[in-house]
């Protein structure tokens, strides 16, 4: 599915800088904090965004009194570019790609969390291999700097290993995957489908994922700053639009499985498998994960020792403080909305 790589973002922040200081559109009409501008939203494949398609489908937007164009991109990276060149308003990404931006002052509002990786990430190994101490020595495939690479080291940690302690090999997913079935590799970390396939196809077994580190890997809705400065309605009605249709979504489970699979070109079970890999975040959890703590399942301290990591590998300058990126107000104020 999506390819999660921070340092593709430092290749656009350049264009991002440039893009940012026109004159915008949006700043028309600040007063009411909406307008006739169609939103442009930005999302690739990953089971837990395809949920904006149930959005659509089933009328939300229009429900809520805002105009959204829903603007797809097959390949992930291609979206991050179109936010950073300003071809579309919001996208929807990962936390760890929010921090490259971030970290160079990139004007970037994280409004809303989608959901975490819930098992969709994870270490699948040989038989042979029955606990993270026997991956000493074996070789091991991700690609550095993505956030499975960060899971891995995660994972090690555990059993005080580090990276050294293993054969690592900077591997792509797409790479990783098919080398591991074909038994090149001892281990690879992956994510869905390449995972299940990994599994199936390689007779291979998961040893760790995700679903042990909850909150490691968080999606977000990731604005431009000028939006959720000049159309603050519009975000609020956006985000209202979600939880809407998270609402549908338990009412009727067959109906909306089958409206996001069909928008996945995925048969339903099968994309019922990958969702379920994920855990969607209700209007509760987000509130929860905006504040402060000290564990992955606050945004805060995920940010802090995800920036920590990328800096680790080069891929990052400077760490940049969670408060200029995370934005908790607008899923706040929706919660009070929503309990009247």
């Amino acid at each position: 599915m999506r390819q999660r790589m921070v340092f593709l973002m430092m290749a656009v922040l350049l264009t991002f800088t440039v893009v940012s200081g026109c004159a915008s559109k949006e700043a028309a009409n600040t007063k009411s904090g909406s307008s006739a501008e169609p939103i442009k939203l930005a999302l690739s494949p990953w089971p837990g965004w395809f949920v904006w398609y149930l959005v659509k489908e089933k009328g939300f937007f229009e429900k809520n009194g805002v105009k959204v164009d829903l603007v797809w991109f097959p390949v992930y990276s291609d979206s991050l570019s179109a936010l950073a060149s300003g071809k579309v308003d919001a996208n929807s990404q990962t936390l760890s790609d929010t921090l490259a931006p971030a970290s160079k002052g990139i004007k970037l509002k994280a409004v809303l969390v989608n959901d975490n990786s819930n098992g969709g990430d994870g270490v699948v190994v040989k038989p042979s291999i029955n606990s993270l101490k026997d991956l000493k020595g074996k070789k091991v495939a991700t690609e550095l700097g993505t956030v499975d690479h960060l899971l891995m080291l995660t994972a090690l940690e555990k059993e005080g290993l580090g990276e050294k302690d293993v054969a690592y090999t900077n591997m792509t997913v797409n790479d990783a995957g098919p080398a591991f079935i074909s038994g090149n590799l001892d281990a690879a970390v992956l994510w869905e489908p390449f995972l299940s396939k990994a599994i199936q196809e390689g007779k291979g077994k998961l040893l760790f994922s995700s679903k042990d580190t909850p909150g490691l890997i968080p999606d977000l809705l990731v604005f431009k700053e000028e939006i959720t400065k000049n159309r603050p309605e519009d975000v609020k009605k956006i985000i209202n639009a979600w939880f809407d249709a998270l609402d549908y979504w338990k009412a009727n489970p067959e109906e909306s499985l089958q409206i996001m699979a069909k928008a996945a070109e995925t048969p339903v079970d099968e994309y019922k498998a990958g969702v379920d890999s994920v855990k969607i975040f209700q209007l509760e959890d987000n509130v929860k994960a905006f504040q402060k703590g000290d564990s992955y399942e606050s945004l805060a301290f995920t940010s802090q020792k995800t920036a920590e990591f990328l800096k680790s590998l080069d891929m990052l300058t400077s760490i940049p403080k969670a408060e200029s990126f995370l934005d908790s107000h607008f899923v706040e104020e929706v919660l009070k909305e929503r309990k009247k």
